[in-house]
């Protein structure tokens, strides 16, 4: 199985890799990385830093698409991805109303399943 995480090196970016990681029972499965919100990509290092438990099971990817959902979206069906593991701001609902969401956007036009997670308060 692969897990794709759209990660940004925020507080949501962090849950997400967590999440991955709990998701990832099996030693078999790979996480690809994938940078969100026009970031430079992490390097395969930097996540080994952070995620030791991950050594050998990371990957990073990028899509042909400028759009992050859009990217996200590309490589999950590239990569055969079960799941996208997404993390998500705390919004209000005005904002989330006046302002486009990268998340709503995957959570609707993925075809794999996607969890979703916030950072602890």
């Amino acid at each position: 199985m692969t897990i794709v995480v759209a990660y940004a090196d925020t507080p949501p970016g962090h849950a997400a890799m967590r999440a991955a990681v709990e998701a990832s029972i099996d030693e078999e499965e790979v996480i690809v990385v994938l940078a969100v919100r026009g970031e430079a990509p992490p390097t395969v290092a930097d996540v080994e830093a952070h995620w030791p438990e991950l050594t050998g099971r990371v990957e990073v990817d990028r899509a042909d698409v400028g759009d992050p959902s859009d990217a996200v979206v590309q490589v999950a069906q590239r990569r055969d991805a079960r799941p996208v593991v997404l993390g998500l701001r705390h919004r209000t609902p005005v904002g989330k109303m006046v302002f486009g969401s990268t998340a709503q956007r995957i959570l609707l036009d993925a075809t794999c399943p996607v969890p979703a997670v916030k950072p602890a308060l």
